[in-house]
């Protein structure tokens, strides 16, 4: 018997699952201590009257194996939408079967459906299987691009 990969948004029911994903993409990313959210704010911020994110659940079968979460962000020179993918994560278990494509596909899909120029997301530097993984698809690295950050006190600080 062969279970079948599928995909639908995620619901404020799904929040415990997408905290368990976010931990261990977390721990994947060799930065388990980053992770400050918990099921309230995951909530609040997917689930809430005008949130600005959006997540999707990847099944085989029943059983949560995946997760992505996304936004629109908007391109000038374009004149349109993008959307911008934040974080894709497939159980190490669940890796091989397609998931990952799935979700990419589901996404860029979405992308389509919704007139976007772009579909666009980063991925750490030394994450090889994940690099080969957007080559394999035709993704296109924009290296000329240096992703710069405030967060935290340095935002605090800029802002006053």
């Amino acid at each position: 018997m062969t279970n079948t990969i599928d995909i639908r948004d995620a619901q404020a029911s799904d929040a415990k699952t997408i905290l368990h994903f976010i931990n261990e993409l977390a721990i994947y990313e060799k930065e388990p201590q980053a992770v400050k959210t918990n099921e309230q704010a995951i909530l609040d911020t997917l689930f809430s009257e005008g949130a600005t994110a959006h997540s999707i659940i990847c099944f085989d079968g029943d059983e949560p194996i995946g997760f992505a979460v996304y936004f629109y962000n908007y391109s000038t020179w374009l004149g349109k939408n993008g959307l911008y993918l934040e974080d894709l994560y497939v159980s190490p278990d669940s890796r091989g079967k397609g998931a990952g494509r799935a979700i990419m596909k589901h996404l860029a899909n979405q992308a389509l459906n919704k007139n976007c120029g772009r579909f666009e997301w980063v991925v750490l530097d030394w994450n090889k299987p994940a690099i080969d993984f957007y080559d394999s698809m035709g993704a296109k690295p924009q290296n000329e691009w240096i992703i710069y950050r405030l967060t935290g006190q340095e935002l605090i600080d800029f802002a006053k």
